[in-house]
This record gives structure tokens, sequence and C-alpha cells, in this order.
């Protein structure tokens, strides 16, 4: 027999692979829905193929031949290999995938643990969370929208207000209840200063030497304390009891509903210039998923207003 390169035939190579596995022409023909003069047949168009026996026939008996038993495993994984490969060509067609821009502090505390309300309601688009301090470029494509803090006012983008944010002092039930009273800001002296450093922070002139300065208090120490780049970072110190923070209303609003936070003072809380603002490229018309998810968006603000009202 003339040995060639070429690959057999796909049916051939699929009809050893099911008779090898199963030992059996007539169960293979079963599971591939031909009939077993068929796999005898490709059998043998795959035998003068590779000019070698693969099988040896015993009256009703099937056995391997040493060729056979050295290409059965392979064979087997190449199919799964291929069947894998089909698989990742259709999964474009059935999933669609949105990407959506946010920085790390808004996506860990606020639009991550709710996240699973809109897998529920829109179960079809894969979200795909772009957690970064970056700004990426929309307008390329980078992310279908973002959720962005600050001012506003971006005339580059299309811009949407979505919460107004305020900050307030935070700390955990334990250093209230074992550490110094804390029952007016004056009682901040002596106590840990837990600092929000992300830029965002001295646009607004939400820090703690703002915040004690419009109650004129003095004699509190806002150089010492502990700086964190990220606004989560301060509120987990918090959680954990080792300061008071000044936070972030939207993002620490589960951690005070949970009770892993209490706020401090009756008149503790200050309304900031920046807000959170959902931004889109001018460039690029939205997809009905981003417009379903943008909607979503909104209702959950909506339902985290409500709840900071009843506080």
């Amino acid at each position: 027999m003339v040995q060639t390169s070429r690959l057999p035939p796909l049916n051939a190579l699929r009809a050893f692979e099911a008779a090898a596995r199963l030992e059996s022409f007539a169960r293979a023909a079963d599971e591939l829905a031909v009939t077993p003069g068929a796999i005898s047949q490709q059998i043998r168009q795959l035998e003068e193929h590779v000019g070698a026996p693969l099988f040896v026939r015993q009256g009703r008996g099937l056995s391997l031949t040493e060729a056979g038993r050295a290409a059965a495993g392979v064979t087997s994984e190449a199919f799964e290999t291929l069947e894998r490969a089909v698989s990742l060509m259709r999964q474009p067609v059935h999933r669609r995938a949105l990407t959506v821009s946010v920085a790390p502090s808004f996506a860990g505390k606020w639009l991550a643990p709710r996240l699973f309300r809109f897998q529920e309601e829109v179960p079809g688009v894969e979200v795909w969370i772009a957690a970064t301090s970056e700004r990426v470029d929309l307008a390329a494509g980078a992310a279908d929208l973002g959720i962005r803090y600050g001012p506003g006012g971006d005339m580059t983008l299309n811009e949407e207000a979505l919460l107004a944010e305020e900050v307030l002092p935070v700390c955990s039930p334990d250093l209230l209840r074992d550490g110094p009273a804390l029952a007016r800001a004056q009682d901040l002296r002596g106590q840990t200063l837990l600092h929000d450093a992300s830029p965002e922070t001295e646009v607004d002139g939400a820090d703690w030497a703002s915040w004690l300065k419009a109650r004129n208090v003095r004699g509190v120490d806002v150089a010492g304390g502990v700086r964190f780049n990220q606004s989560a970072l301060v509120i987990d110190a918090a959680v954990a009891g080792r300061g008071v923070a000044l936070a972030k209303r939207a993002l620490v609003q589960n951690d005070l509903a949970s009770g892993r936070l209490v706020a401090l003072f009756a008149d503790g809380t200050t309304p900031v210039r920046s807000a959170y603002h959902i931004v889109t490229a001018r460039n690029r018309p939205l997809s009905p998923d981003a417009q379903a998810f943008i909607a979503w968006l909104k209702a959950e603000a909506r339902v985290h207003e409500h709840s900071v009202d009843e506080l």
C-alpha cells in the first residue's frame, strides 16, 4: 500500500474512534446512526489509507491491533478538541456581552453586590466589569458604557447623572462601643483618622481637614492617620476597626445597612460637588443590551436613594 501524508476522510476517523472506544462495529453504528456495514467500510478505507490493520476480527469479537491501540486515545482527544472548537464558534451567536468601565471602588462596593439582579432580569447578557481608574476610550469601543465620578460636564461624551454623593464619618460598632466616646465632632481628637486619598477627593474638598473646618473643630490631627488611594480600602479599614473614616455614602451604604459600620454625629453628612454619571460615546449608537443595562442602573439608583432617605 502506498502511504500518504494526507489526512483520511473525517467520517473514517470518526468511525474508528467510536469502534475503538466501544469495541464494537455494531455499537459504533448505533452511536453514529449508520449501518454496521458502513462502519466496516469506513474502517477498511482508513486501514488502506494508513497501510496497516487497526482491528483484529475474531468471529463476532473485535480487538485493536498495536497500531489501533496507539491511535485510539489520540483520536478521541482530537475529536474532543474539535467539539470544543465548534462550541467556541457557536458561543458568539448565543451569548451577548456588555462591557462596563467603572472605578474599582464603585464596582466593588455598589455595582457588584447588585449585579445579580440585572442577570436575573436579562439572563442572555454577559456583563463584563472593567474595573479601572483609567478613563478608557469609549469612542474607540473599549467599553459599551462607563460610570464615572466627578463634577460632570464632559462635552466629549453623552453624560447622564446617576447618583449624587455625600460624605459622612463612620466607624465599626466595636470601636464605638469599646473606644473613647464619639458623641461630638470634637471627640475625634485622639482617634485614628482614615483618609480617602483617591484623586476625586481633592476635587470635592471631601477630606477631613475640610469637614472639620466646616464645623469649626480644632485640635484634631489631620496630618496623622492612614491614607488610602482607593475609597473601598478606607471603608474596609473602618470595618476592621482601624479608625474613623470619612466615607462616600454610595460606597458605604451596604456596610451601614448591614451594621458593619455606624454613622457618627447628627450633623456629620456633607454633600459634595461630584456625582456618579453614566457616560457613553457620542459616535456609537447604544445597543438594546446597553439601553437595558442603563435603565436597570437608574432603577437601582432610585432604590439606593430611597434606602438612604429611610436611614
